[in-house]
Parts: C-alpha cells; sequence; structure tokens
C-alpha cells in the first residue's frame, strides 16, 4: 500500500507542463513560448536534458503576456510591466509585515498621551409611514 504525501495539492510554481501542453493551455503557439523565454518574459525551469517544463504560474503568466501583446504593448513594455508588478508584490509583503510589527509594538506599548474615544451607539431615526 502506498501513502499519499499529506501535502498532496499541486504547488503552483513547480514546473510540470512540457511546451506543446503550456502552449496548449496558454493559447499560444510553441514557438511565441520559446520566443518569449530567449526574451525573458516567461523563463520556466528547465530539466537536466535542458527541456522546458512551464508551472501554473508560467501558464498565468503566458496568458498575461499574450493579453498584453493583443493591447498593442511592445516586449520592453511588457517586461518592465512585469518588473512593476513584481515590485509592487513585494512591497506589499513588506508593508504586511512592517503593520504586523506595529501593532505588536502598540499592543506591548500603547500610548499613554492619547485620549481614547468612546465609541458613540449609532441611532437611526425612521420616518413614519
Amino acid at each position: 500500500m502506498t501513502q499519499e504525501p499529506e501535502d498532496s495539492e499541486i504547488k503552483d510554481d513547480i514546473g510540470l507542463y512540457v511546451i506543446s501542453v503550456a502552449a496548449e493551455l496558454s493559447g499560444l503557439h510553441p514557438q511565441t513560448l520559446r520566443q518569449y523565454d530567449r526574451l525573458g518574459l516567461v523563463s520556466p525551469e528547465r530539466t537536466e536534458g535542458r527541456n522546458r517544463r512551464y508551472s501554473l504560474r508560467d501558464i498565468a503568466s503566458l496568458r498575461m503576456v499574450g493579453r498584453l501583446v493583443g493591447e498593442g504593448i511592445n516586449h520592453a513594455g511588457i517586461k518592465r510591466i512585469i518588473e512593476l508588478e513584481s515590485a509592487m508584490v513585494n512591497m506589499a509583503l513588506e508593508v504586511a509585515k512592517l503593520r504586523i510589527e506595529v501593532d505588536a509594538l502598540i499592543d506591548a506599548n500603547p500610548p499613554k498621551g492619547l485620549a481614547i474615544r468612546k465609541k458613540n451607539n449609532v441611532i437611526v431615526y425612521k420616518e413614519n409611514q
């Protein structure tokens, strides 16, 4: 009897799909995928034999690149968009970490000089019908 690993979900960053399957899933031609790899727009994992293996994340990126090309954005512009989106995600993660840190500091050292406002109940008046 074989045991299934505890984490049986497929991770979206593992290269599983060969170029023909990735091309079909993304709606692009295999040669287009090779071009995007050469340009550095989407860089899949490589096997020992140097074959490309695309992940679900790569396929989502290919779809986005295809959509942007369809909107008339050139490859250099797409590369810049990808870089900026990546930087934005990294900054959002950093902000979330800092918020957690600030909240912990405030909880550990509550401000002494600030008056705490009492919450007022909101009363809603309805007109007689």
